[in-house]
């Protein structure tokens, strides 16, 4: 069979919106706090800025789904990869004219509606851009392609940061409490009425972009009715366990018991895990026996891949988000707030390394040539996280060591000759790795095997997409969907583990036994998803 050739210029294209998402979601990080600090609002009320992203995802994509299911064909493939791409950007733009309205009436509900616009836009991208970038050659080479897009994606959110402060505050030194809280209103809706410019001009140059095909999709997919039914069931369930957790920040909480609310909101919240859990492997189990009317679920490779988007996105966003609070404990070095900036970064950081290796593939180079780069590029990326972060005001040197963790990655990377599987496996075990020796150790070890989860996660996404969409043929836009809708993990998986490091029996360090788990299960997707996609005979390691 010959081999499918690499749209380069379509490619080159294409990599600029992945760049546009990192930079754009950069700026939460000083939206956030400004929200906290201008409207008064606790912790919780301020999360529901990346909530409301989430959620706009999973919604977004269900929508999608819904709407192709009633009207009896693929949306996205009947548009177009590019149109659809183009609607995605035009429907952010929209968003972020309603988050310019919300913030001149300084309303915060508002605020989020905007946000929950932007991100439905971005929801109908992803759908489009991931399965696009795999149809721009060879399939099995897809994962690299998506790797590139990811490196690029990632360079957006470490400069992101540096420019939105700029933009904001005049400087692109540390942002502190005293710069957030006198940021005025006006700057806020110049920010993002240069995002909304921005969103448009994309679109126009995607639109009229020769170089990029229209990716249209004629073949009708069968209907989907038990997975339509079986994602609204899963949806209605999920509202009632997220219910009682927002009431009880509602209701008065004088005289209660405070462990026993938290004790509550966490097993809410384990039961919205186990509704998507319970959900997804219902429809596994189920297409198997009968495929007819499940649509891109009847592949083992799909269902059981859409469970593996929810951890790795939960396991990444979950470290994150709890990371801070691990270096305050005096056992990680008890750091204060503002010297935590420089270990996030790094975390962060790890997924663009690890992703620009990984994008070394993509470039029809020697094999030598790519030896050497994959040695090169990411001490280059390691650099551009150190220098920016130095550049930014705050101390790196305990950082320097860093680069024990990048060698391993590297050697990770020549092990694994470019194999999804084997990769995803590898990488996965290498996280496993990662969480035991922050159980079991402390000081800078613990922070820096914490840290190289973010390499760890780096390859993660395109590994995952590329296995979970091998062999859809017309299904692939809708399998693309549902991958896309399983970022809701981020809003599910970094709650429980926060809720669950505050119960004293627990506490923060032993509360990363979660990542160690959702590792665990991409490691054994890795060895599933070779055996049913060897069983299709379409031989993927």
């Amino acid at each position: 069979m010959t081999k499918q050739e690499t749209n380069y210029s379509a490619l080159a294209t294409l990599t600029t919106v992945f760049f546009f998402w990192g930079f754009i979601a950069a700026g939460n990080s000083i939206f956030i706090p400004f929200c906290k600090n201008y409207f008064s609002l606790d912790q919780f009320q301020s999360q529901l800025i990346d909530f409301a992203f989430y959620l706009a995802y999973f919604l977004g994509a269900l929508g999608l789904f819904a709407a192709g299911s009633s009207r009896g064909k693929d949306i996205v493939g009947s548009w177009g990869y590019k149109k659809s791409i183009v609607y995605g950007l035009i429907f952010s733009a929209m968003g972020a004219g309603a988050m310019i309205i919300s913030v001149y009436l300084d309303n915060f509900i508002g605020m989020l509606l905007g946000l929950f616009i932007v991100a439905l836009g971005f929801s109908l991208q992803q759908t489009s851009t991931n399965p696009f970038m795999i149809a721009l050659g060879d399939p099995k080479t897809g994962s690299n392609r998506i790797n590139l897009g990811g490196a690029v994606n990632s360079l957006g959110t470490t400069l992101g940061p540096l420019v939105v402060a700029l933009a904001l505050f005049g400087s692109a030194t540390a942002v502190d409490d005293s710069m957030i809280a006198s940021l005025s209103l006006s700057k806020v809706i110049i920010l993002y009425a240069g995002v909304g410019a921005l969103f448009l001009a994309v679109a126009l140059i995607l639109g009229y972009s020769k170089s990029v095909p229209d990716g249209i999709n004629n073949e009708i997919p069968e209907k989907a009715s038990k997975s339509l039914n079986t994602l609204l069931v899963m949806t209605g369930l999920l509202i009632l366990c997220f219910a009682p957790v927002f009431n009880s920040y509602r209701g008065e909480t004088d005289g209660v018991d405070k462990a026993s609310i938290e004790i509550t909101r966490m097993l809410w919240l384990t039961s919205g895990l186990c509704v998507v859990i319970i959900g997804i492997l219902f429809a596994h189990f189920k297409s198997a026996i009968n495929p007819k009317g499940w649509g891109a679920m009847q592949f083992p490779q799909l269902t059981l891949g859409m469970l593996a988007i929810f951890v790795y996105v939960g396991v990444e966003v979950a470290i994150g988000s709890n990371l801070g609070e691990f270096l305050k404990q005096p056992l990680f070095g008890g750091y204060e707030a503002s010297e935590i900036t420089p270990f996030v970064a790094m975390f962060w950081g790890s997924l663009m390394i690890g992703r620009w290796v990984g994008a070394v593939n993509v470039f029809p180079v020697t094999e030598k040539q790519k030896l050497l780069l994959k040695f090169t590029v990411p001490f280059v990326a390691f650099g551009v996280i150190m220098g920016s972060t130095y550049l930014a005001g705050y101390e790196v040197s305990v950082l320097k060591w860093y680069f024990i963790c990048i060698l391993a990655q590297i050697a990770a990377f020549i092990l694994t000759k470019d194999k999804p599987a084997l990769t995803l496996g590898v990488f996965g075990s290498l996280g496993v790795l990662a969480i035991a020796v922050a159980l079991s150790t402390d000081g800078i070890i613990a922070v820096y095997a914490l840290l190289s989860c973010g390499l760890a996660c780096s390859i993660m996404w395109p590994c995952i997409f590329s296995l979970a969409t091998a062999g859809l043929g017309k299904y692939t836009s809708q399998g693309a969907g549902f991958l896309v809708m399983m970022i809701l993990g981020g809003a599910i998986i970094p709650p429980i583990q926060g809720k669950l490091a505050d119960l004293e029996s627990v506490g923060i360090q032993s509360s990363f036994l979660i990542g160690g788990l959702c590792f665990a299960y991409l490691v054994y997707y890795a060895w599933n998803s070779k055996q049913s996609l060897n069983k299709q005979g379409l031989n993927f390691e």
